[in-house]
């Protein structure tokens, strides 16, 4: 006979992997997962209810929501050549040698998740893909 097992006592906060960005080697980007609880959470975190005529409505403020996200998201990266930079967003990097690092940091990610178009669609695919994290 199985013991009765708690589901709920098994579940982590929070879980992370390390990820190839295809096309750059060694750019790697540590992904944190993004349970459905969480993306609730960082919506209404999102949203502010406002009073109009004694009605009320919801706001969702997108600039924040993008900012909680990324924070969530993305926890660090490594090998982030500038000339990978320059392939995903419109900079120029033309002062550093394309062989040398951007750095991590959660405003450099942000950046580049409201600046690229192919960075976003890859962090958000990886991160609400649980396989990944298995």
């Amino acid at each position: 006979m199985a013991q009765e097992i708690s589901l709920k006592s098994l579940l982590v906060p929070s879980k992370t992997v390390e990820v190839e960005y295809p096309g750059f080697p060694d750019f790697k980007v540590t992904l944190g997962y993004i349970s459905r609880e969480t993306l609730i959470n960082l919506r209404k975190k999102s949203t502010k209810t406002s009073y109009k005529n004694r009605q009320t409505g919801d706001e969702f403020n997108e600039e924040l929501f993008l900012e909680l996200y990324a924070e969530a998201a993305i926890k660090s990266w490594s090998g982030l050549k500038f000339k990978y930079v320059n392939l995903l967003v419109p900079v120029d990097v033309s002062k550093f040698d394309q062989e040398d690092f951007l750095g991590f940091s959660k405003d450099n990610a942000l950046m580049l998740m409201k600046n690229s178009t192919d960075f976003d669609t890859f962090i958000s695919e990886k991160v609400n893909d649980l396989g990944n994290f298995s």
